[in-house]
């Protein structure tokens, strides 16, 4: 029978000194790796900075949601960093939101990426209800992703001199040349009854409208980081970065919170502990199974059977199949 057929192949014989050296040498893999990511991720500096509480007036910490949706109050503050290691440039600014669900699935689906890409041109915008027109005309770009653009603005100063941020290429090319039109403009936006986030200037084609084009790559957990800029200037220990904000955007009304961090970056990015501890606790593992596994070789030695008859001639194996039981018996004999 084919089925029968002893076709030449790879046979590796698992004896415990090779399972034992195996989970040594991932040890000594993992643990050098988890080491040098781990050093990357701690030669990062940041400074993060929550400002949502801190810059509601006194008389309305009791009602933030009145304070962020009336217009007459002046929305402007100021924060003051100190820079407690040296920052070498570029120093990226992010916003951070914090119980900011972007992955909702209808908040996801609330789009639509052909008008985005051609505008007006494209009609069904069906996926974008009920933020799809406004006044019985289409609005460029619909979605309630788009409608929420978050709206805070930074500026920033050392001393008595500003400090210039550069707000150019901070969306993925992919983004800015493929996905949103060179020739496609804000029409009819934030025109409604409801106002929910920043507007677009109506001069500036989606394609260089970066703000937006960040904005609308949505987050996968609820707290997460966008780019805002970059500082390309070092900034000195003991160095005092004031900050002034337009504290625009509401995340009053859902419990969130807002967070302005200025960071370093390294060769693996910015911090980010979890690869070089998930490399260290894999190595560190690895350790302790095979101890483990010596302990129980050495308590309990495997018995080589040919070591132990070397005087037999050999070894054959008869297979006997019992079909009235549907059980089948190997045995061995020693001729």
């Amino acid at each position: 029978m084919f089925t029968q057929q002893n076709l030449p192949a790879c046979k590796p014989v698992l004896t415990p000194a090779a399972i034992i050296a195996t989970f040594l040498l991932m040890s000594f893999i993992f643990i050098p790796i988890g080491l040098v990511t781990l050093r990357a991720s701690n030669s990062v500096v940041e400074i993060v900075d929550r400002y949502d509480m801190d810059c509601v007036p006194e008389e309305y910490r009791n009602n933030k949601v009145a304070y962020i949706k009336d217009d007459l109050i002046t929305k402007n503050c100021s924060r003051f960093l100190k820079v407690l290691k040296p920052m070498k440039a570029p120093i990226y600014i992010y916003y951070q939101l914090d119980n900011y669900y972007q992955n909702h699935r209808r908040y996801v689906k609330s789009r639509s990426d052909l008008q985005l890409l051609h505008g007006l041109g494209y009609n069904d915008t069906s996926s974008c209800k009920p933020l799809e027109s406004s006044h019985n005309l289409p609005v460029v770009p619909c979605g309630l992703i788009a409608w929420s653009l978050f709206n805070d603005t930074y500026k920033f100063s050392r001393g008595p001199s500003e400090l210039k941020v550069n707000r150019k290429n901070i969306a993925w090319k992919s983004d800015r040349d493929h996905k949103f039109g060179k020739h496609v403009y804000p029409f009819n936006f934030q025109n409604g009854t409801l106002i929910g986030g920043g507007k677009l200037d109506p001069s500036i084609p989606l394609g260089d409208q970066e703000d937006l084009i960040v904005w609308m790559r949505t987050a996968a957990l609820p707290s997460f980081r966008k780019l805002y800029g970059r500082i390309e200037e070092d900034l000195d220990v003991d160095d005092v970065i004031v900050v002034h904000l337009q504290n625009n955007y509401n995340t009053y009304s859902f419990g969130g919170k807002k967070k302005l961090v200025l960071s370093t970056s390294s060769w693996l990015g910015g911090k980010n502990d979890f690869l070089g501890v998930a490399n260290l606790f894999v190595g560190a593992f690895c350790i302790f199974i095979s101890i483990v596994f010596l302990l129980l070789h050495m308590k309990n030695p495997r018995t080589d059977l040919m070591g132990t008859w070397p005087t037999y001639l050999g070894i054959g194996k008869t297979l006997l199949a019992d079909k009235g039981h549907g059980m089948v018996h190997w045995w061995l004999y020693f001729s």
